[in-house]
């Protein structure tokens, strides 16, 4: 086997390398955009045989041979990016062109695609019922829902797609993701400078302060379930990738302070304006599709997760996995 993973140095993307290494493969090409960034620092421990730029990427990629399986976890994850053109290219136009070649090429395409696609719920969080009337609430949501779309119309398909809505996703490696880090990291550095948890106060009755609610995903569980469909080829489709429990900021608060022996200490705060009509009170992914596929890989609840990743990785001086 020979695989491309783009964003391969990247949170998500690097921990599916240590996946890919772990199982014996290194016939690896990294795919991204590191620039100036310090997420060379998420590869130097992995066994690959070439780094692209993932611009020039595109242009070489006519004249590749020997490849089996791309692994596409590139985008641009910023929830907050105002420049659609921007989002369109990196995460629409570059993910159709991947598409094609992996078509012609009949290989087998493995991409993230986002529980933002959902919105805010009102539709569910079923991956059996259709995409076509969802309504994602952000400008990154939108530009994985027009890929889905796109691709759910294609009569060209590679011999296996197969795109993962992956839920909120927490663990080692995302510590240069900056804003866009999980809850679970920066509640962990809060905490470690300023001894307390600081989270947004709730601005719906039906939820209190901190019991808003989120599937939170451990990201080796996230690597179990790629090796599974590159492990059975046979399987395509468009699938939720979540814990299928959903729990609250809370739960979350107090996972990280059992992590680290402390106790409890939590500040409800005012949600900035600019999110309150965009926030999702409740996210809980519904994995029956996953399972009636033939996956039986257990997911870590927040409490585990938590706990492997602060006592292993943040508090080991952020440890690379």
């Amino acid at each position: 086997m020979r695989f491309v993973v783009t964003g391969g140095a990247g949170f998500i993307g690097s921990c599916i390398v240590r996946t890919l290494n772990d199982l014996g493969h290194s016939d690896i090409i990294i795919v991204d955009n590191i620039a100036s960034t310090e997420k060379w620092k998420n590869i130097r421990n992995k066994s690959f045989c070439d780094y692209i730029q993932k611009d020039r990427f595109l242009d070489i990629l006519p004249y590749m041979r020997d490849v089996t399986h791309i692994i596409h976890m590139g985008a641009c994850s910023s929830t907050t990016e105002k420049n659609f053109d921007y989002l369109y290219w990196n995460n629409f136009d570059y993910s159709r062109r991947l598409w094609d070649y992996c078509f012609k090429e009949d290989i087998s395409f493995i991409y993230a695609s986002s529980a933002a696609t959902y919105g805010d719920g009102a539709f569910g969080f079923c991956d059996n019922n259709g995409i076509r009337g969802l309504i994602p609430l952000n400008a990154y949501g939108y530009s994985k829902q027009m890929f889905d779309l796109w691709a759910d119309k294609q009569i060209n398909k590679p011999k296996q797609y197969v795109g993962m809505k992956f839920f909120n996703v927490y663990g080692p490696n995302e510590y240069f993701k900056g804003d866009m880090a999980s809850v679970i990291y920066h509640a962990y550095c809060t905490v470690k400078r300023d001894g307390k948890i600081r989270l947004f106060k709730s601005y719906r009755e039906e939820y209190s302060d901190g019991e808003q609610k989120r599937d939170f995903l451990y990201v080796k569980d996230l690597c179990r379930a790629i090796s599974f469909f590159i492990n059975r080829p046979d399987l395509s489709g468009l699938f939720n990738l979540g814990t299928g429990k959903a729990e609250t900021f809370n739960q979350l608060a107090g996972a990280v302070f059992n992590a680290l022996n402390m106790p409890p200490v939590i500040e409800y705060i005012d949600m900035p304006e600019s999110i309150q009509a965009k926030y999702q009170y409740f996210t809980e992914a519904d994995i029956n599709k996953l399972r009636s596929v033939g996956y039986e890989g257990a997911f870590h609840d927040l409490e585990k997760g938590t706990e492997d990743y602060i006592n292993n990785y943040l508090e080991k001086e952020f440890l690379i996995y």
